[in-house]
């Protein structure tokens, strides 16, 4: 089997049920989401050279697993075939949120993108996550799409975040603070 089939030297691309210019909403949508996916691969990498960190890497290979079921959803040019993505993925990530949440120290200003490596990864992951579900949101605008996978970015990008500071916190990596930041977190009151 050969890799370069010559079909999209025009600048057209197929999709299950059609084909669509390269830089056509759905094409930009999945493909943002794949983009996302390598930069997760590269954290889950990262993450399991440290034997603290091995829950992380596996439940970051997981997502891999989901993120290519989301970007497939996004694919078909026309709802009506099977769903991969449901809600209980979106359930499942704010369990592993809250459990980060717990395992980091309470922050009251912005932080920084850092730290160790595994959590500057783990920020990029939640940036690019961010521009994937700005660009599922431009694509819901035009067309029909399977609204769980809005859902679990969403909070996949929270999962980013709390997983980037649960890290640091693992490997004894403080965490840095924006220093113009004003206390923008405050301490829940019992």
């Amino acid at each position: 089997m050969k890799l370069y089939t010559r079909t999209g030297d025009s600048g057209q691309t197929s999709l299950i049920g059609g084909r669509v210019r390269k830089d056509d909403a759905r094409v930009e949508a999945y493909g943002t989401i794949d983009e996302l996916n390598s930069f997760v691969g590269q954290a889950a990498a990262e993450a399991a050279k440290h034997a603290e960190l091995t829950e992380m890497a596996g439940w970051l290979t997981d997502i891999q697993q989901e993120l290519f079921d989301c970007g497939s959803d996004l694919a078909y040019a026309a709802l009506g075939a099977p769903l991969k993505i449901a809600a209980e993925p979106a359930v499942r990530l704010e369990g592993w949120i809250d459990q980060y949440i717990a395992e980091a120290p309470e922050i009251t200003r912005f932080i920084l993108p850092g730290g160790s490596s595994v959590s500057a990864l783990l920020h990029v992951c939640r940036t690019v996550c961010r521009r994937a579900e700005r660009r599922v949101v431009t694509l819901a605008a035009e067309h029909p799409i399977n609204h769980d996978v809005l859902t679990y970015l969403n909070r996949l990008s929270d999962f980013f975040f709390a997983a980037a500071r649960a890290a640091n916190a693992k490997l004894g990596v403080p965490d840095t603070e924006y220093v113009r930041s004003a206390e923008v977190f405050r301490k829940p009151k019992n």
